[in-house]
This record gives structure tokens, C-alpha cells and sequence, in this order.
């Protein structure tokens, strides 16, 4: 899914891209890991706790409904939300939205951050076509690469991403 990038966009909220990483024709952040981004800004939006239905969510996310189903779930699954049933149900955040990080949604719905399996630290692969992974300079790079990205998206969480501005670690990766 990854591949070397060439672009990295890093856009907060303001119903604009979350985070676009674009290859050759190709963005590699997936319209799930989109989605879930979008749906958990929304409900940390809802200060007073209120239950959000799915269907709202779809129609302001502009999301297709039985997908972003399917993502709230494994949300729910990975203890970030909270669900009721009924007239009065919908979704809530489990926990504050200062705990949840970009860095966990992205892993959640995308797997590892890494740009090549030999460059990840949570789904490390050898690749088959590396003679020395230790001088191997393709690998160095897309560790760099892992590990920027790592760095922004561990750092930033959802309440960060709803504050002007980004939060320290967007700033600091923009120099300022």
C-alpha cells in the first residue's frame, strides 16, 4: 500500500484533506483511515457528549453510510467509541479527544506507517530483493520517512487537530 513518497500534505480539519500522501497518481492514507479521521473530529466536536447517529455523520462527512458503519465499529472495537441503539443512540467518543492520536487511527484502519515493510517497527518484513538491510540505502530513507511521519501523527491528536494551529507537534514540523 505504501510506496516512496513524493508529497506529504498535512492539513488540519477545515473540511480539507486530514493527511494526504501522494505518490506517483496514487494517496496512499485510505479513504477508510479518511473517514474514521473525519467521524472521530465530528464527535470530539460534541462538547456536551451527545450521541451522534451514523447517518448524520455520513451526510456531514459526505461518507457512504454502510462503510463508515463498518469503521465506527472498529473504532468501537478498539475502545475509542462508545454506541447506543435506538432513536436517541448514535456514537460518542470512549475517551478524550487529547488521548487519540492520528498516529493510532492511521495504524488502526491502515496497518504500519512505513513506507516499505523493512522499514516498519510494528509489521517489519525483509524484503526479498535486499541483499544487506543494514547498508541498505533505500531502507535508510523510508526509516526517515516512517519516522517523520511517526513523529507528527503520534503527536497530534484529534482535540489538537480542532485547535488552531495544529498543535505542537504540526507546528513544530512546519518550523515554527
Amino acid at each position: 500500500m505504501w510506496y516512496a513518497a513524493r508529497n506529504v500534505l498535512l492539513t488540519l480539519h477545515a473540511g480539507v484533506e486530514i493527511l494526504s500522501i501522494n505518490t506517483i497518481g496514487k494517496q496512499v492514507l485510505s479513504k477508510k483511515a479518511k473517514y474514521a479521521l473525519r467521524a472521530l473530529l465530528m464527535l470530539a466536536e460534541e462538547k456536551d457528549g451527545r450521541m451522534i447517529q451514523v447517518q448524520d455523520i455520513a451526510d456531514q462527512q459526505k461518507a457512504p453510510k454502510k462503510f463508515l458503519e463498518l469503521i465506527l465499529l472498529e473504532l468501537k472495537k478498539h475502545g475509542l467509541l462508545h454506541s447506543q441503539r435506538g432513536k436517541r443512540g448514535g456514537y460518542v467518543l470512549a475517551k478524550p479527544a487529547s488521548e487519540i492520536t492520528f498516529g493510532h487511527i492511521v495504524r488502526i484502519m491502515d496497518g504500519p506507517l512505513a513506507p516499505l515493510p523493512c522499514a516498519s517497527l510494528t509489521g517489519y518484513r525483509k524484503c526479498s530483493d535486499c541483499e544487506d538491510e543494514n547498508t541498505c540505502s533505500i531502507r535508510r530513507v523510508m526509516r526517515k520517512v516512517r519516522d517523520s511521519m511517526s513523529e507528527i501523527l503520534d503527536k497530534t491528536s484529534i482535540a489538537d487537530a480542532l485547535t488552531p494551529g495544529g498543535g505542537k507537534a504540526v507546528r513544530a514540523a512546519a518550523g515554527h
